[in-house]
C-alpha cells in the first residue's frame, strides 16, 4: 500500500515502466486448478519435462509471469538482484493490471523492506535483525509453551478438535504479536489471522486489498501505543533503533515480520503434524521424541515448504535464464517448493531422505528471511509440535489421511484443516 494508507488503488502511480504488450506464450499454463492446488508437485514435473528449470506461466487473469523451478536458477535469481530486482514498479504488465486484481496485495508496490533494494534495504533489514536479535529464544520457547498450554486446555477436555484453527493458527499469531508488544488478546490475534490469510488467499466474497487495510491500520495503532509507551519487545526496539526509521516505514515493515511469523510458521506446524500423524517412520516415536520432530520439521521444509511460492523478482534488463530470454520488466515467480525437489540435487530421487538446512524455504540472497527469524520460526514450530504430543500423547486423525484437503492457494502449502481426536484429559 502507499505510505498514506488510505486504501487507495496499491498499483504504482507512476511506474518505471510501462506495459511492453508482451505476448503471453502460447504453452504457458494457469497456476491455478484443484489437481495444481492438492498436488502441486506432479505440476512441477511436469513443467520441468516440458520447459525446463524455467516455465511460462499464468497466474490470475491470464497475466503472465516466469515459474523459476530450478535450484540453481532459484538461487542465482535471489542471488543477483542487479538482474533480478525487488521493486515491482519495473514490471512490464501495469497498463493490464486492474485495479481488484487478487495478487495485489502480494506485488503492488509499497515501502517496505520487501520492496526496496541496494543500500535502503540493507538499512532496513539491519534494524529488523537487530530488533529479532533481541528475542530471547529461551524466554520465546516458554512463552511458546504456556500458549499452546493455554489453547490445549480449551479442547482437551473434549477428545477431539480442529489443530489448524484451534491451535496452530492461533499459536503462531499470539506469539508474534507477544514478541512485538502486543497484548495477546483472542479477537485481535483471531481478526488479525482471518485478514492475513484473506490478504494472501482469497476465498469467494472477501476483499484482499481491504483485508490488508485492516492489518495495516492494527499495526499503525501498535506502533502508535510503543512510541507512548515503549518496552522490551521488537517494535520498541526498532523505533529506538539509531537509523531512526519514520513511524510509516517501520509500520511496513512490521507487517512484513508478523504475516512472516504467522502464516508460515502456522503451516509448518500443521504440516509438521500431518506427517507425524500419517508417516510410519515417525509412528513408533511420535509422542515426545524429539529426534523425530527435529526430522519432522526440516523434513517437512524440503517436501511442504509453507510458502511454496514466492512473487517475486522482476528483470532489470534482458537476459537469459535457464536458457529462456527474459525481457526486462518481466516478473519471475520462485519456485521454492519446485527448487527444494530439483531431481538434480537429490541423486536417484531421494528426495528429503538426508534433508539438512540447504532448502531454499526461507528463500536466498539478500532478500531472504532476516536472521535470525527462521531460528524463532523453528523454536515456535518446535514447541507447538512437542507440547502437544506432550500433552496429548494418544493423538491421532479423526479422518483418512487421503481425506485432507491442502488449501487452494499456489503461494502457501497448508491444510484446510486437520481433524484429530485423543484421550479427553483435564489439567
Amino acid at each position: 500500500m502507499n505510505d498514506d494508507a488510505t486504501g487507495s488503488d496499491p498499483r504504482p502511480a507512476d511506474p518505471k515502466q510501462s506495459a511492453s504488450g508482451c505476448p503471453v506464450h502460447a504453452d504457458a499454463v494457469p497456476l491455478s486448478g484443484l489437481e495444481y492446488q492438492q498436488t502441486p508437485a506432479t505440476l512441477y514435473q511436469e513443467l520441468r519435462r516440458s520447459h525446463g528449470s524455467v516455465a511460462p506461466v499464468l497466474l490470475d487473469g491470464d497475466v503472465p509471469a516466469w515459474l523459476v523451478l530450478g535450484y540453481p536458477e532459484v538461487s542465482f535469481v535471489t542471488a543477483h538482484d542487479e538482474l533480478f530486482a525487488r521493486d515491482s514498479r519495473r514490471w512490464n504488465q501495469w497498463e493490464s493490471i486492474p485495479a481488484d486484481w487478487p495478487l495485489l496485495p502480494f506485488v503492488g508496490y509499497q515501502p517496505s523492506v520487501l520492496f526496496t533494494e541496494g543500500a535502503e534495504h540493507q538499512r532496513r533489514a539491519g534494524v529488523i535483525t537487530e530488533a529479532l536479535e533481541g528475542v530471547d529464544q529461551f524466554e520465546l520457547g516458554v512463552n511458546c509453551a504456556r500458549i499452546a498450554d493455554q489453547l490445549i486446555d480449551a479442547f482437551a477436555g473434549s477428545g477431539e478438535t480442529e489443530l489448524m484453527s484451534t491451535y496452530a493458527h492461533p499459536l503462531a499469531m499470539r506469539a508474534a504479536v507477544e514478541m512485538c508488544g502486543m497484548a495477546a488478546h483472542s479477537t485481535d490475534t483471531d481478526d488479525l489471522v482471518r485478514d492475513l490469510r484473506i490478504s494472501l488467499d482469497t476465498g469467494e466474497g472477501e476483499d484482499p486489498v481491504a483485508a490488508y487495510v485492516r492489518v495495516q491500520e492494527r499495526i499503525q495503532q501498535l506502533v502508535k501505543d510503543k512510541r507512548a509507551e515503549p518496552g522490551a519487545d521488537v517494535v520498541s526496539r526498532m523505533l529506538a533503533h539509531p537509523e531512526g526509521l519514520s513511524d510509516d516505514a517501520i509500520v511496513q515493515d512490521l507487517i512484513s515480520i508478523v504475516a512472516a511469523a504467522q502464516q508460515p510458521t502456522a503451516n509448518w506446524i500443521c504440516n509438521t503434524l500431518r506427517l507425524l500423524l500419517t508417516d510410519d517412520r515417525f509412528a513408533l516415536n511420535v509422542s515426545g521424541g524429539r529426534v523425530s520432530v527435529g526430522e519432522a520439521l526440516t523434513e517437512v521444509l524440503w517436501l511442504d515448504t509453507p510458502t511454496q511460492n514466492f512473487i517475486g523478482r522482476w528483470a532489470v534488463r534482458d537476459t537469459l535464464l535457464g536458457g529462456r530470454r527474459i525481457k526486462a520488466g518481466d516478473c519471475l515467480v520462485l519456485g521454492l517448493a519446485a527448487a527444494n525437489t530439483d531431481p538434480q540435487i537429490w541423486p536417484e530421487g531421494h528426495v528429503g531422505a538426508e534433508g539438512n538446512g540447504a532448502h531454499l524455504s526461507f528463500s536466498n540472497g539478500e532478500h531472504r528471511c532476516p536472521y535470525p527469524a527462521p531460528l524463532l520460526a523453528d523454536v515456535i514450530a518446535r514447541t507447538a509440535v512437542e507440547t502437544l504430543l506432550e500433552r496429548l500423547p494418544d493423538v491421532v486423525l479423526s479422518v483418512e489421511p487421503e481425506e485432507l484437503v491442502w488449501r487452494p492457494s499456489i503461494w502457501m502449502r497448508g491444510l484446510t484443516s486437520l481433524p484429530v481426536e485423543f484421550t479427553p484429559t483435564l489439567r
